[in-house]
C-alpha cells in the first residue's frame, strides 16, 4: 500500500521558510517512497493541534508525522493532543525511539513523544529538532510501511 503521509509542524515560531524539521522530515518520507499528500505548520495550541489531527486523519493521510512539542516546556502540547485523538496507542514505537536515541543523548529521555492509531492512519511524534528528526525517523523506518499495511487491514505479506 501507498504510504500517503503528512507532515505537521508544531511550533508557535516557525515558518514556511525556517522549517527545517519539517523539511527534513519531508525529505526523508520521499527517500522511503512516500507520497506528501500535506505539509503545514500548526501552533502549539492543544486545541489546534488536535483539529489538524482529526483533519488529517479523516482525509487521505495514512501516516501523520508531527514534529515538535514534545518537551517538557509549558506550551508542549503534542502528546497530549495526539492522546486526545488516538483511538490506539502504539506504544512500542515511541519506546523504541526514546530506548535507540538515549543510548547517545540522554536528554532523549525527556521526550514525551506518542504514537497511535486513528482511523486508518497512523500518528507519530518525532522531536522538533532536524537531528531528532533524522535519528528518530531511523528507528521506525524499517517498520512503517508493515505498520500501515496493517492498519489498512492488509495481514498478508
Amino acid at each position: 500500500m501507498e504510504i500517503k503521509a503528512a507532515v505537521v509542524t508544531i511550533s508557535d515560531s516557525r515558518t514556511p521558510n525556517d522549517d527545517l524539521s519539517g523539511e527534513r522530515l519531508a525529505e526523508l518520507l520521499a527517500a522511503v517512497g512516500a507520497r506528501i499528500v500535506r505539509r503545514l505548520i500548526v501552533s502549539d495550541d492543544r486545541v489546534e493541534i488536535e483539529a489538524a489531527l482529526r483533519s488529517l486523519s479523516d482525509g487521505d493521510a495514512n501516516l501523520i508525522i508531527t514534529t515538535g512539542g514534545t518537551g517538557f516546556a509549558p506550551r508542549d502540547n503534542t502528546p497530549e493532543a495526539t492522546r486526545a485523538v488516538i483511538e490506539r496507542e502504539a506504544p512500542g514505537m515511541a519506546e523504541a525511539m526514546r530506548r535507540d536515541t538515549a543510548s547517545r543523548h540522554p536528554m532523549a529521555m525527556l521526550s514525551r513523544g506518542v504514537c497511535g492509531i486513528r482511523g486508518r492512519s497512523l500518528i507519530v511524534n518525532l522531536p522538533g529538532s532536524p537531528k531528532g528528526v533524522e535519528e528518530c525517523f531511523e528507528v521506525i523506518r524499517p517498520v512503517l510501511r508493515h505498520a500501515v499495511d496493517l492498519i489498512a487491514g492488509k495481514t498478508e505479506h
